[in-house]
């Protein structure tokens, strides 16, 4: 070299062989130039992405109870299964002493004057009552019904009108589950009125439902549906004792319910869509507002060519 000097080559480091593979090279600020229109994009694009990850968050955090429907098979030989009733009912204008709940089913049962988990307490200065029972049936066709068959003596006027406040089968529900009506659909139902001559007749379906927790325990539940009608109580022209009816059916189709909740990876990867989205998004849309910006200013100053 002139002068004597020998100019020395610095060897390429590791770290600048790295560097090689950066895909974010930086621009140095002083060749940046920052708009009004860019401040503008920036702030709107900040809070929809506040606004987004708060709503996938909630959302990640929430439970979701999917269904799925299948058919059960019964075990054969095996013994007929029991449903745990639970029934509340108030009859404003019948006495606790001559109102009592028979039970039925094809099996052969026929009890009348079932006297087991039985809560009476008048209601209506004495006039009526309020009857709550726990029962179980076998998990065949039958009914079970109020009536005043087992009384020792009948009233004189024998008005069942009555109101359903509650009435499952199965075990109680807690949680997602409860809040479906499907497991207890009598529940805030209007007063029924009745006179000394109307039966009512309530048809349900009952069908099988199976809860399993995020935690894994199952529950085994029954949800049904009804229709009902009232009518005068007289068979083969003669008066029969009115009657409040529940007759029921199984269904043959079971319905399982499964809570779920979003896994983490995919909260993840929504997370890093919302914000990798927004910015390309916003990225592009301030590049045209610029560009439009630039060519309009261009045009009032003649430079177009």
């Amino acid at each position: 070299m002139d002068g004597g000097t020998t100019a020395v080559l610095r060897r390429p480091s590791a770290m600048d062989a790295i560097k090689r593979f950066d895909v974010y090279r930086k621009i140095p600020k002083d060749l940046t130039q920052p708009t009004t229109t860019g401040a503008a994009v920036s702030i709107i694009s900040g809070l929809f992405i506040l606004t987004l990850l708060f709503t996938e968050f909630v959302s990640f955090l929430s439970v979701e109870v999917k269904s799925e429907l299948f058919v059960e098979q019964p075990n054969v030989g095996a013994q007929v299964e029991k449903i745990p009733v639970f029934l509340n009912v108030s009859t404003p204008k019948l006495k606790c002493e001559y109102l009592g709940l028979d039970i039925q089913d094809e099996m052969g049962r026929h009890e009348v004057g079932f006297s087991g988990d039985t809560e009476k307490s008048p209601i209506n200065d004495g006039e009526g009552c309020l009857f709550i029972t726990s029962f179980e049936i076998n998990k065949v066709p039958g009914n079970f019904h109020l009536s005043t068959h087992a009384a020792h003596e009948q009233p004189g006027d024998i008005n069942f009108s009555h109101e359903i406040h509650s009435l499952t089968f199965g075990k109680r529900l807690e949680g997602s589950a409860a809040q479906s009506g499907a497991f207890d659909s009598f529940k805030g139902n209007p007063e029924m009125l009745g006179d000394g001559m109307l039966s009512f007749d309530y048809y349900m379906k009952i069908v099988p439902s199976i809860y399993q927790a995020r935690s894994g325990s199952v529950t085994r539940n029954f949800q049904y549906s009804f229709a009902t009608k009232s009518y005068p109580s007289f068979g083969h022209g003669h008066r029969v004792l009115p009657a409040v009816w529940f007759r029921y059916d199984m269904s043959p189709i079971t319905v399982k319910y499964t809570e779920h909740r979003q896994p983490f990876y995919h909260f993840i990867t929504t997370i890093c869509a919302i914000v990798g989205g927004t910015f390309t998004v916003a990225g592009i849309i301030d590049s045209m507002i610029y560009s439009a910006v630039s060519v309009f200013q261009k045009a009032q100053l003649g430079k177009l060519s």
